[in-house]
């Protein structure tokens, strides 16, 4: 019937069709492709966001294009997990809410426990273990989203991205979302390890410029710092203004 009508490539294309919708059934080319579509999914419709470790601190910056109308102030896309550690994300806002409520509660049950603020590696650990375990059971999808996570603790600055396969990266600089290729590409053409904080953060929003589509100003992009104090802090609207005019 049809199916010797169908040429070696399409079976294997129609095989690995079957497997497309499962999250937790290897395909036979040992994919497991709903993770991969998950990162697709990243890739091809998560703003662009981007982080730089400086000498003296860590830079995150992102989109924030919202529609017309929308109370800018009411939507943060770089939280705040502890008063030294930073996230945000490329991808599904909705899932990004989640795993930042479920990394504050991990950091907070760490020092209710010990009495001391949760390492940096650590906390990257616990949300890559929870996107982790989204992809290996039954009745639930991965995440939509990569995450850019920044901190400072007694080992210096720290920025780790996790993707929704629950891998982590520890990096000097990086990118996700739309515009990752671009972004990484200028960076590893102009990464220093000697950055200042302020070099960093011009750096940052000249990668973003880059991609934009429109007018950039300083409420439709978001930047957060992490200084060598250990405090983590997101940038007002008006000093964003002012280091847009620098640029």
């Amino acid at each position: 019937g049809v199916l010797s009508l169908l040429q070696p490539e399409d079976m294997a294309a129609r095989g690995q069709g079957a497997y497309s919708f499962s999250l937790t059934t290897f395909s036979p080319s040992g994919q497991l492709l709903q993770i991969e579509y998950a990162l697709n999914a990243v890739k091809t419709h998560g703003a662009t966001a981007v982080g730089i470790k400086a000498k003296d601190g860590v830079v995150i910056a992102t989109e924030k294009k919202l529609p017309a109308l929308t109370d800018e102030g009411s939507i943060q896309k770089i939280q705040m997990l502890t008063k030294n550690i930073g996230i945000t994300y490329a991808g599904m806002g909705p899932d990004f809410r989640v795993l930042v409520r479920k990394g504050r509660k991990k950091a907070q049950n760490y020092f209710r426990f010990y009495k001391t603020a949760i390492p940096v590696v650590m906390l990257v650990k616990e949300i890559a273990t929870i996107m982790q375990e989204f992809t290996q059971s039954g009745g639930v999808r991965p995440f939509g989203v990569s995450v850019l996570v920044v901190g400072f603790d007694e080992d210096g600055p720290h920025l780790f991205q996790v993707d929704p396969s629950g891998s982590f990266f520890p990096w000097k600089a990086t990118a996700i979302g739309r515009g990752m290729v671009s972004a990484k590409s200028f960076l590893e053409k102009r990464f220093d390890d000697e950055l200042a904080m302020d070099d960093a953060i011009h750096r940052a929003i000249r990668i973003l410029k880059e991609s934009f589509q429109g007018e950039m100003g300083e409420h439709n992009i978001e930047i957060g710092i992490v200084n060598e104090k250990g405090e983590f802090a997101t940038l007002e609207p008006s000093r964003i203004k002012d280091f847009l005019e620098e640029v």
